[in-house]
């Protein structure tokens, strides 16, 4: 399986990559559950969403794009890029962009209210606890060049309490090839002194929030392996806010469609940059 981060080659292979491991049999289990995300800086929860819900949702989402950026003879639910971008078409995320749309629209509303996140976020805070606004949808297709750098997630949000956790949902079947999330095994474990040699060799200079474009030189120099997973429509992933993780190049037809949802703990004191809708250019 050939994969990519940023551009950089990547070995798929036992000295660099390991699987996930689920934990959807433990939502039961209140104790148990914190236990693992604390241990493992991750939950794996397969199947825990209705597929087919997951799927209208991806559908709705492509529906809003002219027909051409839609291989011939496929549907919008399917997802699969024609191999080229409507002439017209804003830059992503910004305004005019569909995805600006629709993390505003009531259909995405109701998906990310799904009443069990919140029941599965208050399990693993222990305690009433909000959305936080700003909400991504994370839409990248094949020869895009888009993935997500190695990076904390309170490095974006260290204005506010760390109480977080994040969940990450593929909008469709998502397996490495297709850009999927992958995390560095125990690294929510490193201080910031640890890893901070490698922000030396990223390659955006002038945002230090990144540690890394180059997965495989992260991997090697902490002495750790990336946590994988063929990710599908009805998967979630939570993660708390100081495991290193990043995404694989899109390298198939189907594009990748995910959103990224994060709550907190009620009356806990909220980073002001994620308290307004998503933009792509609203630079938090």
């Amino acid at each position: 399986m050939k994969l990519s981060s940023n551009g950089m080659a990547l070995a798929f292979s036992p000295e660099l990559f390991a699987p996930l491991s689920p934990a959807t049999h433990l939502l039961a289990d209140s104790a148990a559950l914190r236990k693992r995300l604390f241990a493992d800086g991750y939950l794996y929860l397969p199947g825990v969403l209705d597929r087919a819900e997951v799927l209208r949702l991806r559908g709705d989402y492509f529906s809003l794009f002219e027909p051409g950026i839609l291989a011939e003879g496929t549907t919008p639910e399917q997802g699969v890029f024609s191999g080229s971008l409507p002439p017209d078409l804003p830059e992503y995320g910004v305004a005019g962009h569909p995805a600006y749309d629709f993390v505003r629209s009531a259909v995405f509303e109701r998906f990310v209210g799904n009443p069990l996140l919140a029941r599965i976020a208050e399990t693993l805070l222990g305690g009433a606890v909000e959305m936080l606004p700003r909400r991504i949808l994370r839409h990248f297709h094949r020869g895009s060049g888009r993935a997500s750098r190695a990076h904390v997630d309170l490095d974006y949000m260290d204005a506010g309490s760390p109480r977080v956790v994040t969940m990450w949902i593929p909008v469709g079947d998502c397996p490495p090839r297709t850009g999927s999330l992958v995390y560095l095994e125990g690294s929510h474990t490193l201080s910031s002194e640890e890893y901070a040699p490698l922000r030396e060799t990223g390659d955006r200079s002038s945002d230090r929030r990144a540690i890394s474009h180059d997965l495989e030189l992260t991997a090697r120099d902490l002495g750790r392996r990336w946590l994988w997973a063929d990710f599908a429509a009805g998967d979630v992933m939570i993660h708390v806010p100081r495991i290193i993780h990043a995404s694989l190049d899109t390298r198939t037809d189907a594009m990748r469609l995910s959103a990224d949802v994060r709550f907190v703990r009620t009356g806990d004191t909220h980073d002001p940059r994620w308290l307004t809708p998503w933009s792509a250019d609203d630079g938090a």
